[in-house]
């Protein structure tokens, strides 16, 4: 995130970085991880897969709905924002 000033001047979206080593302040990064692991185990050596499998559990993560987004699928929601602009 070396470019995050960069990246917020251009976006014109708040950045906001988490304080080292305070997991609990990324709770949806974190989580997401874990969600990752079901695809992905910890150690794994993404080189080996092809991306067909990247692409499907991208697409598996993608499609799953989430608490957070009051059970909408982060497809779903990234649909809602890409319609409104």
């Amino acid at each position: 995130m070396a470019l995050h000033k960069a990246f917020a001047t251009a976006t014109n979206m708040d950045v906001y970085l988490c304080d080292p080593a305070s997991p609990w302040q990324r709770g949806t990064n974190e989580n997401t991880n874990g969600l990752l692991r079901q695809y992905f185990p910890k150690g794994s050596d993404l080189a080996t897969y092809t991306p067909h499998d990247l692409t499907q559990a991208a697409f598996l993560l993608n499609s799953r709905p989430r608490k957070t987004l009051g059970w909408d699928t982060p497809a779903e929601r990234m649909h809602q924002l890409l319609s409104d602009h």
